[in-house]
């Protein structure tokens, strides 16, 4: 695939050239209307703020934008036509030098880069549609001042208002390469209510993409534009054979065959492949790569005639940054520095997220057993997406433990029976069209022990407090949650039927006041509060 897709570009330089230099005047002109349209599209996902390099791969530097921006430019040197576009989540659950300042550093940078078209994520409505439309068309933010917006649209399709049905975004965008047009038709998850609080889309309802695609497909076609290109957040994972499974695979197969390409995010995967006969991709996450989609339209037709695509890998360490970008990020720094290298504690051993998708992790622990403190409660939850950084040995700044709880979520004390407890924990398996779904809830004040071969909803051993008490159906306990899981996120509704709730702090601040309380460096391990125990037949 990656010589292809370097052929492809070779390929079309050659056309540019043989054009513009080897035939003159008109017949030259004549040749490029009746050949073929070169374009490159040059596509990222799932940035979340990372603005600076700050991941690894490999024990390497990866990522980075002012070394994607170093990257990018590479590429489209062996282009002739280059749209860069991106597929949702740019923002939200930042590190502090975008998230402090309401993640208007990462809207700059990309309307500096110069991106031509995206689709919001699920984290683009973290702080409500207001928010995104401030960013996206300028206003004014006590805390981040004034701003002027995005240099470049977004479209989605799939997400209207609730009350008048009508789209809150243009439901597509069309961009004209040499006069050919090129549609981005831009849809979002279905998973979207279950992925924000209910105040992040109130008003707002979500669509089936699939009937939505195939509906503007429908329309642009009668508009005259054959080639297209959907850009959607949604994802899928690569499995053990090869293929490309899991929501976008089930699109792919729905959507007519007039779409070309699929430009997908979500699920923070790599892939280059073909559904369906249609391309599509997605590039990992965090700036770490984006993918070089190079296609071949018809003049005469308006339509793709081939697509190759490859994922490249932002290795920091083998690129210089483009010092453009590096200037703009360094006007930031001063603003959050202070705060962020603010030291709190120290950690002995590495603070990690390994083990959540089994059970419990390190961090999930921590951050769980920080809630239970804060709020006195005798049961504490938090949901895995909720963690977004580990934390390795050493000094932990503020900034640090920022990166791992970048969501701004209160922390809510609540009653809820054993019953209800149990439902919770219940629903930490949900059965979705492919297959089952697991999310472990990392938990502090109780233990338990599953087994997955039971029913769902009825795969909870038992379950105990951590002083051996046995959780009784009828017995009302305390329990803190953050407010994303209080209000039901990821299909947590269990937390719903909470009685009495209170906020308590905001979960950041109660982390950071909970290492604080530490005297000696934190050293922790896997505890077993979380045990799988097979029933004996």
């Amino acid at each position: 695939m990656k010589k292809r897709a370097r052929l492809l570009s070779a390929v079309c330089l050659l056309i540019a050239l043989v054009v513009s230099w080897l035939v003159p005047g008109d017949a030259g002109l004549a040749f490029a209307e009746d050949g073929l349209v070169c374009l490159q599209i040059l596509a990222i996902n799932d940035l979340h703020g990372h603005i600076e390099q700050t991941e690894y791969l490999d024990g390497r530097p990866v990522g980075g934008v002012a070394y994607l921006a170093t990257y990018m430019l590479e590429r489209e040197a062996d282009a002739v036509n280059t749209l860069r576009v991106h597929a949702g989540d740019m923002i939200g659950a930042s590190p502090p030098i975008s998230g402090l300042l309401q993640d208007q550093p990462t809207i700059e940078v990309l309307s500096f880069m110069g991106f031509d078209v995206g689709v919001p994520g699920n984290h683009e409505f973290d702080e409500g549609i207001a928010e995104l439309y401030r960013l996206q068309y300028g206003g004014f933010h006590e805390v981040s001042g004034y701003f002027a917006g995005s240099s470049f649209p977004l479209g989605l399709a799939n997400l209207v208002s609730a009350e008048t049905g009508g789209p809150v975004f243009p439901p597509y965008v069309v961009k004209v390469v040499e006069g050919v047009p090129v549609a981005f038709i831009c849809v979002i998850t279905e998973e979207l209510p279950a992925s924000v609080t209910p105040a992040g889309i109130q008003g707002l309802k979500v669509i089936d993409p699939v009937e939505v695609i195939n509906t503007y497909a429908e329309i642009v076609r009668d508009r005259g534009v054959e080639a297209i290109v959907v850009l959607a957040h949604e994802g899928g994972y690569v499995s053990s054979s090869g293929e490309i499974v899991g929501p976008i695979a089930k699109l792919a197969h729905g959507i007519d065959d007039s779409v070309d390409v699929i430009i997908s995010a979500h699920t923070h995967q790599g892939y280059v492949g073909y559904i369906d006969g249609k391309l599509v991709t997605q590039a990992y996450s965090n700036g770490t790569a984006f993918v070089d989609i190079d296609l071949l339209i018809d003049r005469a037709t308006g339509d793709v005639v081939s697509s190759t695509a490859e994922l490249v890998t932002v290795w920091s360490d083998m690129r210089p940054p483009d010092p453009r970008i590096e200037a703009l990020i360094d006007r930031y720094r001063p603003l959050v520095e202070a705060l962020v290298n603010r030291p709190v504690a120290v950690a002995a051993t590495r603070l990690g997220r390994e083990g959540r998708d089994q059970g419990e992790s390190v961090l999930g622990n921590l951050v769980a057993d920080s809630k239970r403190w804060i709020s006195k409660a005798q049961i504490a939850f938090v949901n895995p997406g909720g963690l977004r950084s580990d934390l390795e040995p050493g000094i932990l700044t503020w900034g640090q433990l920022y990166a791992v709880l970048p969501f701004g979520n209160e922390i809510v004390k609540i009653e809820m029976t054993g019953e209800q407890i149990l439902s919770a924990l219940n629903q930490q398996w949900q059965e979705t069209e492919d297959g089952v779904q697991v999310r472990f809830l990392q938990m502090s004040g109780m233990t338990y022990c599953y087994d997955d071969s039971l029913p769902i909803g009825n795969r909870i051993v038992s379950a105990s407090l951590s002083d051996g008490t046995q959780i009784g159906d009828e017995q009302v306990y305390t329990v803190a949650v953050n407010s994303f899981l209080y209000y039901g996120g990821n299909g947590f509704t269990a937390f719903l039927e909470g009685r009495n709730p209170m906020v308590v702090a905001n979960d950041l601040d109660a982390f950071v006041a909970y290492l604080e309380s530490f005297a000696e460096p934190i050293a922790l391990e896997i505890e077993g509060r979380i045990t799988r125990c097979l029933m004996k037949n």
